[in-house]
């Protein structure tokens, strides 16, 4: 008999039945061994000797597997291919030799990408040596981990400091507080825009400023409304006569994108499923022990040649010819460290999505298999006609662009958000020659702030972590969880990242004392010297003495810092953050207040301690002992509305936002709004809405007409004149509307 041993009891059960029998297949359930959690596990003294343990409750199963391999001839270590899943072989290797049962048994290692009959069968018929060098990349990164976690944590428990320091999870952490610490300094910066409203025979489109006296009108050139009025005054009133002086039309292609990689599908996965990184994995996980996915640890984009054909030949049958290229579809993979995992993410079979699959499981397969597909089609192609329209004055020059998908290529399947954002934004210009005469009805000043940066979600913090070179596909999900779990960062309800209170803390700590720590460009080269050593480029040893060296030095020398003196280090940090309004006075004695701390977290209290006993607690996500009144907008004006959207009341009244675009609703209050139709304000922001004719006004014979949607809500319009309206008015009421405003007028 053949014993293989794989890492989850539901993959042992599938690769079973495909070996039939002959064989018995269990699961070692993850590893089965970790470091003894005490001081001197790793012995830096002694070449970094480590000692190691059972994992308290893995008896059992270690007891099955050598039951089992006592009546084997021949052992197979299949546990996941990359540099843990050759980790558990190691261990699983050692705990049998050092109980001696191998004698006279034959041990392979076995690694398949995909758990399929073919897969498997190749795997069993090809076995090789386990990699030292990934079990070497393993053992420095678990003894870096464990090295920190001795050295820091007993720092930070003995003075409040905070639960734990992880060497990875550190610099998200700093990279979240350094994100809010950008908001909180950020002043906006006011600048204006230009929109004109052009006609040309039956046709309207817009057109923005583009030159104003021969000067190009970039974002920020316009600064104020005294430029503004300046600018409309001398291009002239309404009804301005213009002409077409310059068109280019061109033909634009967009890309496929890539195949999904373990980073590339927790963003996708936020960002469409809404789905968190642990969430994201564990339904992944699920799929790839089902046989229906490859490996979901991956940096390759690369798809192997028996695949791709398969999902040529479908996009042929079901797509037809013209939605395939003539040649494949090949993607360059980016990270060093692609060597571990061969392929991308991608379903096993693609005749059809799989079926009999629900919840978490069937909505990440669809996204995978509709990724996997559109990578191998052809390029969306779209039409572009950019026009620029000059006043007969020759005072301005308007620039019209508009694009239509000719073609749908690759997104007959699937879209990422940037194409359903551009889709959004398609319009058509109508037929226009350099020279036609353009009639601009309407010029549409606009105010605008500058933005701070966006706070991190899930996805796009991951994203910058790849980006730096910090953590690796196996380790993503785990961050963002353990991050999360020890409470330095808290999400909202549109998944972004805020630090805590004890965020900010240990994050302040960590940057003063521990610089290399929670410096990217150390911790990236120190994921880098892990590659290198699971490429046989480095040694064990030289790497982890390269590492311990400062590591060392930096716990040394923070064991005799007083506490006083890290809580002013703290103070200078985090003062801004909490004195927004710069006052720092104790309001009971007069005294300067600063930041404490205590078993219970950090808070508010007064240097004058003892004698004075003020305090106040701070919250998770505490912002300022006081709130600004300068503050553009406050929180009770701000209601969450769901999806990401939000109603607020701002400098220039009631608007809605989902974070990329705002939107006039001066027609409603935070009792009157809806999520339903905040979504239709946004939808339809920038859509030209169709009118709807009431009648025509005996006084002036012109039609009168209804708009639905309107730069400030809906409006009716006849002869130039418009008058705000909340609902369609009759016949009558409309035309005393028009008659009263054209008597004002």
């Amino acid at each position: 008999m053949n014993l293989l041993i794989v890492e989850s009891p539901s993959k042992a059960k599938t690769i079973e039945k495909y070996l039939g029998a002959g064989w018995r297949v269990i699961a070692s359930v993850g590893h089965v061994r970790d470091l003894v959690p005490e001081n001197g596990s790793v012995d830096t003294e002694n070449n970094f000797k480590m000692k190691w343990q059972i994992m308290p409750g893995k008896e059992k199963q270690i007891k099955l597997i050598t039951d089992e391999l006592k009546k084997a001839d021949a052992v197979y270590l299949a546990s996941d291919p990359d540099r843990e899943g050759e980790a558990i072989a190691w261990h699983l290797l050692d705990i049998l030799k050092n109980k001696k049962l191998l004698k006279d048994k034959t041990v392979y290692r076995v690694a398949f990408h995909e758990i399929t009959k073919k897969a498997v069968q190749a795997a069993i018929e090809n076995p090789r040596e386990i990699d030292q060098n990934l079990v070497d990349a393993y053992l420095v990164r678990r003894a870096l981990d464990y090295l920190i976690g001795f050295g820091i944590s007993p720092l930070l428990w003995r003075r409040n400091l905070g639960k734990s320091a992880g060497r990875v999870q550190s610099v998200a952490v700093k990279l979240v507080v350094d994100r809010e610490k950008e908001i909180e300094d950020f002043k906006p910066v006011e600048y204006w825009s230009v929109e004109s409203v052009c006609k040309v025979q039956d046709s309207e489109f817009k057109a923005n400023l583009n030159k104003f006296n021969g000067e190009k009108i970039e974002k920020m050139t316009i600064g104020d409304k005294t430029m503004v009025d300046d600018i409309l005054s001398r291009i002239g009133n309404p009804e301005i006569s213009a002409a077409v002086i310059n068109i280019d039309k061109k033909k634009t292609m967009r890309k496929p994108a890539a195949p999904f990689t373990t980073s590339t599908l927790q963003q996708e996965a936020a960002r469409k499923l809404y789905f968190a990184s642990k969430r994201t994995m564990s339904a992944a996980q699920k799929l790839y022990e089902q046989g229906l996915i490859t490996y979901m640890r991956t940096d390759a984009t690369n798809l192997n040649a028996d695949a791709v054909n398969e999902i040529r030949g479908f996009i042929a049958r079901e797509y037809g010819d013209k939605f395939l290229p003539s040649a494949p579809n090949v993607y360059a993979t980016k990270s060093k460290n692609a060597q571990e995992a061969h392929e991308a993410i991608r379903p096993t079979h693609f005749e059809a999505p799989a079926k009999n699959l629900s919840g978490d499981e069937a909505k990440l397969y669809d996204l995978i298999w509709k990724r996997t597909i559109a990578c191998q089609m052809c390029n969306a192609e779209f039409d572009s006609v950019a026009a620029d329209i000059e006043t007969d004055n020759h005072v301005a020059v308007f620039h019209a662009v508009g694009s239509t998908r000719v073609f749908d290529g690759f997104m007959k399947v699937y879209t990422e958000d940037k194409d359903d954002e551009d889709d959004k934004k398609e319009t058509k210009l109508p037929p226009m020659n350099i020279g036609d005469k353009i009639m601009i009805s309407e010029l549409i000043p606009e105010q605008h702030f500058t933005q701070a940066p966006p706070r991190y979600t899930e996805a796009s913090l991951v994203k910058k972590l790849e980006e730096l070179g910090i953590g690796r596909p196996s380790t993503y999900a785990t961050i963002m969880s353990t991050i999360v779990d020890r409470e330095y960062v808290e999400q909202d309800k549109q998944r972004r990242f805020h630090p805590t209170s004890g965020g900010w803390v240990i994050a302040s700590y960590l940057n003063k004392y521990f610089t290399d720590l929670v410096d990217v460009n150390f911790t990236a080269k120190t994921e880098d010297t892990l590659d290198d050593v699971s490429n046989g480029k480095q040694k064990k040893i030289k790497a982890l003495e390269n590492f311990w060296g400062p590591t060392s030095g930096m716990i040394d020398g923070a064991r005799g810092i007083k506490t006083s003196d890290i809580i002013d280090e703290i103070n200078t940090f985090m003062h801004n953050h909490l004195f927004a309004d710069g006052n720092d006075v104790c309001p009971e004695c007069g005294n300067k207040l600063g930041i404490k701390l205590s078993k219970f977290g950090p808070f508010i209290g007064c240097a004058n301690y003892p004698n004075c006993s003020y305090t106040k607690q701070l919250g998770k996500n505490e912002k300022s002992v006081q709130t600004t009144e300068s503050s553009v907008e406050k929180k009770s004006d701000t209601v969450e509305l769901g999806d990401g959207i939000e109603f607020r009341v701002g400098k220039f009244g009631p608007y809605v936002t989902d974070g990329a675009k705002n939107v006039a609703a001066k027609q409603y209050t935070s009792e009157t709004i809806t999520l339903e139709i905040a979504r239709e304000l946004l939808s339809n922001a920038g859509k030209k809405a169709e009118p709807i004719k009431i009648g025509e006004n005996p006084d002036t014979k012109k039609m009168i007409y209804y708009y639905p949607t309107g730069r400030y809500g809906a409006y009716i319009s006849s002869n130039r004149v418009n008058v705000s309206v909340r609902e369609q008015p009759d016949l009558e009421t409309a035309i005393k509307l028009i008659n009263n405003k054209t008597k004002k007028s």
